[in-house]
């Protein structure tokens, strides 16, 4: 269980659910861990912000990961979490390990748009 404020992927069909209603979605796979714990509290502070975007997280080691795991866009990928970035159900962007505010809210920006006043 990740102790985050983010709605929760614990399952492969709710995963597939929130790619077929969601135009735009940042999934963060990881664990409760130094890299991990930043990222999710970057997502939390955006929510409020970038209200065009769902903001989830996903368990690196709950067998329902490997929705994220197997994506080719990860293969090289050494350290967690695995950000991944969805616009109309595809794959626009992908990155691990810990990541800063301002390399978020860039890539939000590119993949969705910045957020509308």
């Amino acid at each position: 269980m990740l102790y985050t404020n983010l709605e929760h992927i614990e399952s492969v069909a709710e995963h597939a659910k929130i790619l077929s209603e969601n135009e735009n979605i940042m999934v963060i796979c990881g664990r409760m861990g130094p890299m991990c714990i930043p990222v999710y509290g970057i997502a939390e502070e955006l929510e409020d912000e970038y209200k065009h975007v769902k903001f989830c997280d996903l368990e690196f080691d709950n067998p329902t990961s490997s929705v994220i795991r197997n994506l080719p866009e990860v293969r090289g990928f050494m350290g967690i979490p695995f950000t991944i970035y969805y616009k109309n159900g595809k794959v626009v962007k992908a990155t691990s390990s810990i990541q800063s505010r301002p390399q978020v809210t860039s890539i939000l920006d590119q993949q969705f748009g910045a957020p509308s006043n």
